[in-house]
This record gives structure tokens, sequence and C-alpha cells, in this order.
């Protein structure tokens, strides 16, 4: 499509003009060692595997966007990157319990309403890319219930559109198959596979809110996650 621009990243560099993360990225109190005894723990008890770390930009902003079964998710892809990611995250998971917010908060994640648009949410996670964060995106929308990859939704490519980061696209393997049938949501032993794939930025000549447009560049993200999942 001549409309459409995009290119596939080995070691990519922000777009000029953007915001840059400092090398050394500065978390909220006990995230660092929370990061590193989940990771431990993950590879002690689910032999946790990660692939494609080379692939990840070193600095500035980037958009995590990975397939989706169940709340570990999260948790292994914020122990296997080593950024901070703030994931966009539904109001039955941000709201669950009255310990919710206050964690999410912390994790610096952002409620996004999933029945209707949310620009407040698209804002709050368009200023974070533009400061050189990293966003974390699950474009299937609610979990997977039937342990594969569903239609992506939209909002993964009106991120990549308007903010011109870069989007990292990852296939998760495992998590599934850990808690499915399980009750109080506690896992068995299963081993989980984290597939980091090449970063691919979107651009275009086109008026930034054209649907189909969004709808091209979201098929796209998603064959990115299904390669890393076949």
């Amino acid at each position: 499509m001549g409309l459409l621009r995009e290119a596939k990243l080995g070691a990519p560099t922000p777009p000029a003009g953007r915001a840059v993360a400092q090398d050394h990225e500065e978390f909220p109190p006990l995230y660092g060692p929370l990061r590193t005894g989940t990771r431990r723990l993950l590879d002690a008890l689910f032999d946790l595997e990660v692939s494609g770390l080379e692939l990840l930009p070193p600095s500035g902003p980037y958009v995590v966007a990975a397939n989706h079964h169940n709340y570990l998710d999260g948790v292994v892809l914020c122990a296997a990157l080593p950024r901070r990611i703030s994931f966009l995250v539904m109001p039955r998971v941000y709201y669950a319990t009255r310990l919710h917010p206050p964690f999410h908060r912390w994790a610096g994640h952002i409620p996004l309403n999933m029945e209707r648009p949310d620009p407040g949410a698209i804002r709050r996670a368009l200023g974070l890319l533009e400061r050189g964060g990293v966003v974390g995106i699950f474009p299937e929308g609610p979990f997977s219930v039937r342990g594969h990859l569903e239609r992506g939704q939209p909002g993964v490519a009106l991120l990549a559109l308007r903010s011109g980061a870069p989007v990292v696209p990852i296939g998760i393997r495992g998590t599934y198959e850990a808690l499915v049938g399980r009750r109080l949501y506690v896992p068995r032993r299963h081993p989980l596979r984290v597939c980091i794939g090449a970063p691919r930025t979107f651009s275009s000549a086109r008026r930034r809110g054209d649907r189909v447009l969004r709808e091209e560049v979201t098929r796209r993200i998603m064959a990115d996650i299904a390669s890393l999942l076949s």
C-alpha cells in the first residue's frame, strides 16, 4: 500500500523530536526487587525462557503488543523485559478488588474502557510514549478463553499511528496451560516461553482516524504475533 509505510527494525532509534528514556530508568519503590524476585520464581518453578531480547529498542518509547490468556501474561512480561511497562488494563481487572487500583497506579498502568471509545486512556498512553516510556497492550482485548490467538482490536494501531513509536510483537506460550481449569487462580507448574519479534514502525499519509488503515495495521501486528506462536 502506497499510503502505509512500515519498517521492521533491528535496533531502532526513536522518531526525531521524541523524548528518549534515560539509560537508568527510575522505577517506583520496590519495583526493581519485586521484578527480580518474580523473575527468579518464574525461572525456578516455570522454566521461563525468553528469546529475542536483543531486538528490543535500547532506549526511547515503544509499544509492547502480545497475545493474552490470563493475568500471568502481564506478570511474565514485567519480569522478562528490562523496561517498566505501563499496561492498558480493562476496568474489571483494574478495579477487581480494593487493592487492585492502588497496585495498578503504583505500577503505572492505565485503565481502558473496552465498551466504548476511551480518548482519555489513549491520551495518557500517548503522553507516556511522548516522554519515552513503554506502553503494553493486549490487542485481543479480553482474555482468550480458548487458548489460541483471537482477532485484534484497533487500539494498538491507533497508538502505533499516532505516536510513531515502534511496536514490538511478543508471543507468550504456556500461561493458558498453567491456569486453565485451576481454582483460586493458582497456576500449575508448566514451562513458559516469551518470544520477542522485530519491532515495526507504521506511518501514513492518510488522516490518522482512517478506519481501513487502522484495520490494516492491526492485521499486520496480529500476523507478527501469530508468527511468534507458530
